[in-house]
């Protein structure tokens, strides 16, 4: 949850000035075509659309009972009649696969909302007020980026307790500075310009300014910013789960099959782990994918 956000994130340099002319409705479609044709952002997409079925329509599609135990069942190997085998209990795995998609998928995103939402008010705020107070922010955002925020999230849900809501708070924030350090970069590539002089000349205020003038225009590296870290909060509600501070049982999450299962392998049953770490994977490289090529189109 630490790393830093990939220099490639941060705005490109060009003069933005060449696409304020362009209408919002042009652009958008002229990216989507471009995206539609990135071989990465189809695979992506499918991987996590297929991901978000699961996650909403687990337990009508999930061949058997995620949560039915049959000791008599315990630690079968993948066959035809369970497909992903059996963990300890005789819970049918690919079952527990598909439906332990939904919590993952629900807290992930949130989290990256609220660390969106908190990081792009402080990047814009940091930005425009080049001053006392906007270096002052950003100098207290870069101390707590030097923290270990792994460390900080175990501690702070440790102090509060273990929950879906303090989960999502915890990794929202921890993920803010993050965002913040890159919107308050491309915000200063255009406080200059301009149609941020115009605005100002007609009196608008600085909120105005702000999030109806540049706010527009500074979309891009946020939703790539937003898509990266989305990458970073799955692999980060997975950990947490594993370390007993994340999504708390009976939930059928990957993270929380993991940390049940793992010390099964020394017996052989591989199947217990490799499923759920494969669910993991394959969501996380689906977002990174997503956002690789968001960043090529957007940011180009």
């Amino acid at each position: 949850m630490s790393d830093a956000p990939p220099e490639s994130i941060a705005p490109s340099g060009h003069d933005s000035r060449d696409n304020h002319d362009m209408p919002a409705d042009t652009r958008a479609r002229d990216a989507w075509r471009l995206l539609l044709r990135s071989p990465s952002f189809v695979a992506g997409a499918l991987i996590v659309l297929g991901w978000i079925v699961c996650a909403f329509a687990g337990t009508w599609i999930a061949p058997q009972d995620a949560y039915a135990s049959d000791p008599l069942s315990s630690l079968l190997p993948p066959d035809h009649a369970h497909w992903f085998g059996t963990d300890q209990l005789g819970r049918d795995i690919c079952s527990r696969v598909i439906v332990g998609a939904r919590d993952i998928l629900t807290i992930a995103p949130l989290a990256t909302l609220v660390g969106t939402l908190a990081g792009a008010a402080l990047g814009l705020v940091t930005g425009y007020f080049e001053g006392f107070f906007g270096t002052l922010v950003a100098r207290t955002l870069d101390a707590v980026l030097a923290l270990p925020l792994v460390i900080v999230a175990l501690l702070v849900l440790a102090a509060v307790g273990a929950s879906n809501l303090a989960v999502i708070l915890v990794i929202g924030i921890t993920f803010a500075p993050l965002i913040a350090r890159t919107v308050r970069a491309a915000v200063l590539a255009e406080r200059h310009l301009d149609y941020v002089a115009a605005a100002q000349l007609r009196g608008a205020n600085a909120f105005d300014v702000m999030f109806t003038e540049i706010l527009p225009n500074v979309w891009p590296p946020i939703i790539v910013e937003a898509t990266v870290r989305l990458g970073y909060a799955i692999f980060a509600v997975a950990t947490l789960s594993f370390l007993g501070f994340g999504i708390q049982p009976p939930s059928a999450d990957w993270g929380l099959a993991l940390a049940d299962s793992y010390t099964l392998l020394a017996g052989g049953a591989w199947w217990t782990v490799a499923f759920d770490a494969l669910a993991i994977a394959s969501l996380v490289v689906a977002v990174n994918l997503i956002a690789d090529s968001l960043r090529e189109v957007l940011q180009t």
